[in-house]
């Protein structure tokens, strides 16, 4: 099992091509895709929809209407916010910052035993305390 969360900028860039994935890091995502593995957190579609309402980002539409193409591309699958993830973001070992986003993204890893996918340098660097098992985009 090659679970893969994607934290919202990874997600983004793969389907807008708006920078560049590593290519190591691409070749994962594309395996994970063939077992329907690579995995959105729910708060990531909120954070799409706040990038697009603050003109942060172009979608090229309504970010409703995005969302819902971006889930159906085959090979993701959304990760809903259960309880358990909701107590473990305020319940992380180690140092993290309190951004809640980032929290969440960690949580829901963990909660899935899955690796994040991300470059956030905080998240990297939490991963490297062998909190979460993180792949570096």
């Amino acid at each position: 099992m090659t679970l893969l969360v994607l934290d919202t900028h990874v997600w983004l860039w793969t389907l807008l091509g708006s920078r560049t994935v590593r290519a190591e890091t691409l070749e994962e995502m594309a395996r994970a895709a063939r077992q329907d593995e690579l995995i959105i957190p729910v708060i990531a579609v909120w954070e799409v929809a706040l990038l697009d309402a603050k003109g942060r980002i172009d979608l090229g539409g309504n970010a409703r209407d995005w969302v819902a193409e971006a889930l159906a591309v085959p090979g993701y699958q959304l990760a809903l916010l259960t309880p358990e993830i909701a107590v473990l973001c305020h319940n992380l070992p180690g140092d993290l910052h309190a951004d809640p986003v980032d929290r969440m993204m960690v949580a829901t890893a963990m909660d899935l035993a899955a690796t994040l996918v991300t470059r956030d340098e905080a998240l990297l660097s939490y991963g490297a305390q062998g909190h979460v098992k993180v792949l570096a985009a």
